[in-house]
């Protein structure tokens, strides 16, 4: 059995993080993101009403589905954002062509040391201009040198 290498705890960046309880490697599979798989329309029925705070556990997939981690979610939801991460997520396409299938792994980019809070880029993406409401609701608590002051992706 794997011993374990991570922990949920208080994080001085926003809410709840992840931490690493022992040594993880540069390029080493994490954590599975999990939660229930729905289709973007199941996401936008049930939350699109909602007010938007800037705290989601929702992780698109692909251009079928997002992994709903409010519902079953494990330890990985509470990994926050950062400008200057120590970790990607990363899509693992079925083999076999089927979405709903497909894995989200949290991959580390770097080596991480024991006590070390995990992070990646939320790489959020609004269709709306970037105003600074929305920048605000979206806003990084990172701390990083290079933070941008949003969890926003640039636009193209």
């Amino acid at each position: 059995m794997q011993k374990k290498k991570i922990e949920a705890r208080k994080s001085p960046i926003h809410g709840n993080g992840v931490f690493a309880i022992a040594p993880i490697r540069k390029g080493e599979r994490i954590i599975q993101y999990r939660g229930k798989l729905r289709t973007h329309d199941e996401v936008d029925e049930e939350y699109g009403d909602e007010d938007e705070d800037g705290h989601t556990f929702l992780f698109t997939l692909n251009d079928h589905y997002v992994i709903d981690a409010n519902i079953r979610g494990n330890v990985a939801r509470w990994i926050n954002h950062s400008c200057d991460p120590n970790c990607e997520s990363e899509v693992e396409e079925d083999p076999k062509g089927r979405p709903e299938k497909d894995k989200v792994f949290i991959v580390a980019l770097r080596n991480i040391r024991p006590g070390e809070e995990l992070t990646y880029n939320y790489g959020i993406v609004l269709d709306e201009p970037h105003t600074p409401k929305l920048k605000k609701l979206w806003g990084c608590r990172c701390g990083a040198k290079n933070c941008t002051g949003t969890m926003l992706q640039p636009k193209r």
